[in-house]
């Protein structure tokens, strides 16, 4: 029993030493929320120490895995997306979870896909040009694929809320 509890002690501290952030973590993360283009020596300046050590921190931070990623986001609404829906995709049997996976991932207005609990097998998002393209992709893309039964689908009528998880 000793013996157990001091392993889960070491990988508690372990844990706990890969994932400490302090305030000045803490700035950056949020500059660089904010606008990940926000050149690392004016950060560097308001906290008060050298860039080299901001992106030795943001090294730190990348290894600790709790930044998942640098991207550009783009406005879908310049690009003639206009329609965003959720829809709740119903397989015949949990087991064609995968192979209704890998056909949805080939349509590239599947922006996001989500294994739920509750009514559905998969949730979905979907940005497309209009709603005559919503129509086109259920009927000729999403609900001939092998396993759905059923689609339900929610269209977005405004996002007020976009945001990270605060730190």
């Amino acid at each position: 029993m000793i013996f157990i509890s001091f392993n889960l002690f070491l990988i508690f501290v372990f844990m706990s030493k890969k994932l400490k952030i302090d305030g000045i973590d803490k700035i950056i993360i949020k500059r660089l929320v904010k606008d990940a283009r926000t050149p690392i020596l004016s950060i560097a300046r308001e906290v008060g120490i050298s860039g080299a050590a901001i992106h030795q921190r943001l090294r730190k931070l990348d290894d600790s895995n709790l930044i998942d990623g640098y991207k550009m986001v783009l406005n879908p609404k310049a690009l003639g997306y206009t329609t965003t829906a959720f829809v709740g995709v119903f397989l015949e049997s949990a087991n064609l979870y995968s192979s209704a996976i890998k056909r949805l991932k080939d349509i590239p207005e599947v922006v996001e896909s989500h294994y739920t609990t509750g009514n559905y097998a998969v949730f979905i998002k979907i940005m497309c040009k209009n709603n005559q393209d919503l129509m086109h992709l259920l009927n000729k893309d999403i609900q001939t694929i092998k396993g759905v039964s059923r689609t339900e689908t929610f269209i977005s009528l405004d996002q007020q809320i976009d945001r990270q998880i605060k730190i």
